[in-house]
């Protein structure tokens, strides 16, 4: 992956590795807090993952080996959710506005 010359967001000549430059980055990192439960939402479907996989597949009897998977599953299920709920809320990060620092003058 190649960094681009400038920012995505503001047009800024100094980017990090992300593509965007500190201030877009630190703006986003703030933004970004206000969205903190979305974890909530990844742990829920691990642990619906889990309690199917690990509990409900021995209750069916399947063996233990088998339901074990449930934890990596699991896992799994959190990661994929998070990252996913990551790159939407950087989407959308991006649709809002810029400060009005960042807008051209009306030169």
């Amino acid at each position: 992956m190649t960094i681009p010359a400038r920012c995505r967001r503001c047009n800024s000549d100094e980017v990090t590795g992300s593509g965007w430059c500190g201030t877009c980055e630190s703006a986003y990192d703030t933004w970004n807090r206000r969205h903190a439960s979305d974890i909530i939402v990844s742990v829920l479907g691990g642990t619906v993952v889990v309690a199917f996989a690990g509990i409900g597949l021995p209750l069916l009897g399947l063996g233990w080996v088998i339901a074990a998977t449930g934890a990596l599953s699991a896992a799994a299920t959190i990661v994929g959710i998070s990252r996913v709920l990551r790159r939407r809320r950087r989407r959308q990060f991006l649709d809002t506005s810029l400060p009005k620092a960042y807008l051209p003058s009306g030169r």
